[in-house]
């Protein structure tokens, strides 16, 4: 018998993105829950042509959106749960591995390789691939501690992890303005985070956050890593991971002038 699995996604403005992402899995899901940050475009409309196992709930859309992910996690009712963004498309192979993990794997949550898109182009190198993601899971394996807008899955301490081999396609950046957008909230967020550890501006956080980190981010994505094998996107991607260092730092004293 067909385990059950739950697909689950936090959105909120992805009219753009949400068809592609769940033409790509509504034959793999029993059911869809969809938690909505009160999304002001099409992506709701857009979302209900899937019929009915798409299952809607809206809430606030917070600063850290994990909270919307985690309030999926607890709609969900399948026996598995497959976590993605509504940027993200699982292809017809890594359907067919979460299929056999779910039927019949050994483990109680698994890891999957993200392939993640930059100007067009995969990044390959960089320190960026395989960007492993947690997001196939037994429903109440874990949960999201919240702390920042990249913790993975907090899983209890008795399950067993696996690693899945399929990538999973991330188009997170479909042109190099959206990514300065998220660029920039990220810093925002970031120094958010430091304000919260009363962290201030100061000439030994100068130091750290406009010279040393950038310089060092820069030589280990670019070189140990091999950034340079992705061509210019590879630099671009290195450059201004770099740089954020600098855009944190530039917010927090924002911030705390202001």
């Amino acid at each position: 018998m067909r385990k059950q699995l739950s697909v689950c996604l936090a959105l909120y403005n992805e009219e753009e993105n949400i068809e592609r992402c769940l033409k790509a899995i509504v034959e793999l899901a029993n059911e869809i829950v969809l938690v909505d940050g009160h999304s002001t475009d099409n992506t709701l409309k857009i979302a209900k042509n899937f019929g009915q196992k798409v299952k809607v709930y809206k809430y606030p859309n917070p600063p850290n959106f994990l909270l919307n992910r985690q309030r999926a996690l607890e709609k969900a009712t399948g026996e598995w749960i497959l976590v993605l963004d509504a940027d993200e498309v699982v292809s017809s192979a890594l359907k067919k591995e979460i299929q056999a993990c779910i039927s019949g794997g050994e483990s109680t949550a698994y890891y999957l390789p993200r392939l993640n898109f930059f100007l067009g182009k995969p990044l390959h190198k960089g320190g960026v691939y395989p960007d492993y993601c947690l997001r196939l899971f037994k429903r109440g394996a874990g949960k999201y501690p919240l702390k920042s807008l990249h913790d993975q899955l907090e899983l209890k301490d008795s399950e067993k992890v696996g690693y899945l081999k399929q990538n999973l396609a991330h188009y997170a950046y479909p042109s190099f303005q959206v990514y300065l957008r998220k660029w920039i909230q990220y810093c925002d967020h970031e120094a958010d985070l430091l304000i919260a550890k009363k962290i201030k501006p100061s000439a030994r956080l100068f130091l750290t956050y406009c010279i040393l980190y950038p310089k060092w981010w820069f030589l280990k994505s670019y070189f140990r890593h091999k950034g340079f094998l992705d061509k210019f996107p590879g630099f671009v991607f290195a450059l201004f991971s770099a740089l954020r260092f600098i855009a944190i730092y530039i917010k927090l004293y924002e911030k705390q002038t202001r």
